[in-house]
This record gives structure tokens, C-alpha cells and sequence, in this order.
């Protein structure tokens, strides 16, 4: 069972049928890559609340994503492989983001190019 990958395919699944929030289980790995969606525009934001005994996020969808999906198994990129990772994920430049988990924590494929650091590919999105 993986909890990130489910988290993703309801908000590709809400996302799709036009629903405006969807809600998904909260775990650190799944809220840090929701913060960076909302950072970057592909969700209108996200709150935590308790149902039962457990943590729950109910994410307001924008309405932006045209696609979005988890990289299994998570391959691990050098900072001179992202452009040929974000050819294979992403149809154009500039157009969607390759999520990374760098030792530097959750980022974007364009903050690790920045700061010249590799990482683990976890999802893409565009």
C-alpha cells in the first residue's frame, strides 16, 4: 500500500471529473508536496483536520493539472540527469515540474538545478 501514490491518484481522479476539493491522508511527504503544488499554482490550497484519530488534508483543486503522476520505482537523479528525466516526464519546457526529494528537502526540478543538487524523482505534474 502506498499512501503517496494513492494521495496523487485521488487528486488526478477529483481533478479529472471536475470536483473542487478532494481529500487525501496526511503524512509529512504528502503535505510537502502539496505545499510545493500550491506554490506553484496547480492547487488553490489545502488544510489539515483530524477524522478519527487520523490526519486528513482536504485540498482545494484549481483546476490547473493536466496530468499528474508518482515515478515508480523512484529513480535516483544527478543534477546533470533532470533534463533528460524532464524530457521524458514533462511534454514541454517550462510547462509542468518534476518533484524531487533532495537532501535539501522537497523541491521542484528547477530549485535543483539552481542549487546544483540531485535527488530522488517522486511525481511529476503539468
Amino acid at each position: 500500500m502506498d499512501r503517496f501514490a494513492d494521495a496523487i491518484n485521488k487528486i488526478k481522479t477529483n481533478e479529472r471529473i471536475g470536483r473542487s476539493e478532494c481529500i487525501v491522508d496526511s503524512t509529512k511527504l504528502i503535505r510537502a508536496v502539496v505545499e510545493l503544488m500550491k506554490k506553484e499554482g496547480y492547487i488553490s490550497g489545502y488544510e489539515e483536520f483530524t477524522d478519527k484519530k487520523l490526519n486528513m488534508l482536504r485540498v482545494k483543486l484549481a483546476n490547473k493539472i493536466n496530468s499528474i503522476g508518482v515515478s515508480k520505482p523512484r529513480y535516483s537523479i544527478s543534477s546533470r540527469d533532470i533534463q533528460r528525466y524532464e524530457t521524458r516526464y514533462i511534454p514541454s519546457r517550462d510547462f509542468g515540474i518534476l518533484i524531487l526529494s533532495t537532501s535539501k528537502g522537497i523541491m521542484t526540478n528547477k530549485e535543483a538545478k539552481e542549487k546544483n543538487i540531485g535527488g530522488r524523482l517522486l511525481a511529476y505534474v503539468y
